[in-house]
């Protein structure tokens, strides 16, 4: 669990699943996050979100004592590592969020939580790294992340499946050193 200020940043928890599915239902969020055509229903939301075989540590955010969002965090596989470019033993973390209040969007909070994330992060589980692979035409994301220290390492051509069809996608990189 991760407290600072007005954000509660706490593990995924069964009742959380009816927040993922009325946010990975609206096609507002599904625009950036899954795509318009996998909207998530209760099933989906168990099946994506509630794997025990998954490494990923999957939380609710909070906000001022409301769920608005979703995060996830996990150090990155040898595969990841070679196919970024990384050393095998270094300590790399991958991560993912989304706001999925809408009246949340474009108010700065976004940024609030990624640099909460980071500190964290780097504070506690001690990361090397931190990488993000957001899909190029994704610039509000890309603007927040860079504002929160991340640097595009590379163009990851074809990288993710979304709407049907492959995206470019940033591999957007953050250490401690230089983003703090």
């Amino acid at each position: 669990m991760i407290q600072a200020g007005d954000w509660l940043i706490r593990r995924l928890q069964q009742e959380d699943a009816q927040h993922l599915a009325k946010w990975l239902s609206d096609e507002r969020v599904l625009q950036y996050y899954e795509g318009r055509d996998r909207p998530h229903d209760a099933a989906l939301v168990q099946k994506h979100f509630f794997d025990e075989g998954d490494t990923a540590t999957r939380c609710l955010i909070i906000h001022a004592t409301k769920p608005i969002g979703y995060v996830q965090f996990y150090a990155l596989d040898n595969e990841d590592k070679a196919e970024y470019g990384y050393e095998r033993a270094a300590n790399i973390y991958g991560m993912d969020q989304f706001i999925g209040e809408p009246d949340f969007w474009n108010r700065g909070i976004g940024t609030q939580l990624v640099q909460t994330m980071l500190e964290y992060l780097a504070s506690v589980v001690g990361v090397q790294k931190v990488v993000m692979d957001p899909q190029i035409s994704n610039e509000r994301a890309l603007r927040c992340y860079e504002k929160c220290g991340f640097v595009k390492v590379k163009m990851l051509p074809l990288h993710e499946s979304h709407e049907g069809s492959m995206r470019d996608c940033w591999l957007l990189e953050w250490s401690p050193s230089t983003g703090l």
